[in-house]
């Protein structure tokens, strides 16, 4: 923690004043650098070490100008203030045009300085605080952060890397449960509008007449009870990312509404007159065939092509069962975190798992999990932990195939990105056949995003457990 409030420079060419200046705020618990040339301030505003600069806007060898200039070209969190005589009042009054936060006229007061200068500090702080939930939000949401190792979810991935940078409109299908909304957030926080708030609704849930207001907002008096102007959510998602979910099951008269708001960019608040220019990235969900839908009529044409721009589905957790063990440590390291305490999973219990179909897919799994975890007292989350339906599928409905790899996976007690390591390579070696050498341990790295401590003590494991051996693969493919 830091023993002081802010950084600030203050940068003035009188010196009696400068050090007037410069006592105040370091008596409030300031740390203070002052110089007296605007030379000097641009090399110390260069460094980035300060949260405000206060200046004076007539200095001997420039305008404060030109220091405001500096610091907002950084484009990091850091408030100017501007000082400046009686006479200057309308060159301060540009100044915070430029981007100055406030300007104060000389003689300066005592308590109007630490008023201004602890605002600005503040909204500094608030500043860096909002970048730094912004950071967590787009690592958060970074694909290599989505728990799938199936080939299926690395084709989707590929899809949502190069989509993800532009501004296309992107239909998302999907069962239930399949994650359709992390992948929305995905695809806006890896684009160009990660900066900007990610806006979301769900179609199916809100009645039409409420669901137009949402969207679209209305005017004071548009009807009963609105008494105010409301922003709807296309205009809230101007220059950002709106994520519309469940779609098909929108009426007639909604689509119509929004076909026009996407082709036309533009809208028109319920109640008013004034149409409104948006710039709003659409990413719809369903998981409903729209195209069967458009067959019954229930779903306007128009529509569904101004929507299947790009379009991709995210499997069913049935139909890429290997990525089941990954899913449960992944969840398992959630809940370990929160609740303190180390708990695993049988291998009966994965078993059952992987035997049962969940239909309610990752979200179920998750649920289920987290609901074992509660019951079970012991450190292995067995069997009877699990609720009836999986305990009742627990009868060999899995391949035998992948009963035999979960058995081995047990028993080398193999993590999550070792498990993906085995996943990789025995891909590898089923579509290159015998005679393919495995790749560079940097590229498998590289690929699979783990370190070099995890690869080679995977390699070891894999190895040791007798599923795969990377040295002896690649001797006896350099011999062929």
């Amino acid at each position: 923690m830091r023993s002081h409030k802010g950084a600030v420079l203050v940068v003035e060419d009188d010196a009696n004043q400068r050090g007037i200046v410069t006592t105040i705020l370091v008596k409030d618990g300031f740390y203070v650098e002052d110089v007296g040339t605007g030379k000097k301030a641009l090399e110390l505003a260069k460094t980035g070490a300060f949260e405000v600069v206060l200046t004076d806007l007539r200095l001997p060898d420039m305008e404060g100008t030109e220091i405001l200039k500096e610091v907002k070209s950084q484009n990091r969190p850091c408030h100017v203030i501007v000082m400046t005589a009686y006479g200057s009042i309308p060159s301060a009054i540009e100044a915070t045009k430029l981007g100055a936060f406030q300007y104060l006229e000389k003689p300066l007061e005592k308590d109007q300085l630490l008023l201004v200068m602890n605002n600005a500090i503040n909204q500094v702080e608030l500043l860096k605080d909002n970048l730094m939930l912004k950071d967590q939000l787009v690592d958060k949401f970074h694909l290599d952060n989505i728990v799938g190792d199936h080939g299926s979810m690395r084709a989707l991935f590929a899809i949502v890397r190069k989509v993800a940078p532009t501004a296309s409109t992107v239909l998302v299908y999907g069962e239930s449960g399949t994650g359709k909304e992390l992948f929305a957030k995905s695809i806006h926080y890896n684009s160009p509008r990660k900066d900007n708030p990610f806006f979301a609704i769900n179609c199916a849930a809100i009645p039409e007449t409420l669901l137009e207001s949402e969207l679209f907002g209305y005017e004071k008096g548009a009807f009963t009870g609105a008494l105010a102007r409301h922003t709807g959510l296309f205009e809230q998602a101007n220059g950002s990312s709106l994520f519309l979910d469940e779609i098909g099951d929108l009426t007639l008269g909604m689509q119509a509404k929004i076909l026009r708001a996407i082709q036309e960019r533009e809208i028109r608040r319920v109640g008013g007159k004034e149409t409104l220019k948006l710039d709003v990235r659409i990413i719809a969900a369903t998981n409903k065939h729209l195209e069967a839908e458009i067959a019954k009529g229930t779903f306007r044409e128009d529509l569904y092509y101004r929507l299947n721009v790009i379009a991709f589905t995210i499997p069913p957790l049935r139909d890429r069962k290997t990525d089941i063990p990954i899913l449960v440590e992944h969840f398992l390291k959630k809940l370990n975190e929160t609740h303190g305490h180390v708990k695993t999973v049988s291998k009966e219990a994965l078993q059952a798992m992987l035997d049962y179909s969940w239909p309610g897919n990752v979200r179920q799994l998750d649920s289920v999990l987290e609901r074992a975890y509660i019951l079970c007292e012991e450190e292995t989350i067995g069997v009877e932990h699990m609720p009836e339906e999986i305990k009742q599928a627990g009868n060999g409905k899995a391949s035998e195939k992948l009963r035999a790899v979960v058995d081995h996976l047990i028993d080398a007690k193999l993590t999550a990105a070792e498990y993906r390591l085995y996943l990789y390579l025995t891909k590898l070696d089923s579509e290159g056949g015998v005679d393919g050498e495995p790749p560079e341990p940097k590229v498998v790295m590289e690929r699979l995003g783990i370190n070099r401590d995890t690869f080679f003590v995977g390699i070891a494991k894999l190895k040791e457990s007798g599923l795969y051996d990377f040295k002896a693969r690649r001797a006896r493919a350099k011999l062929h």
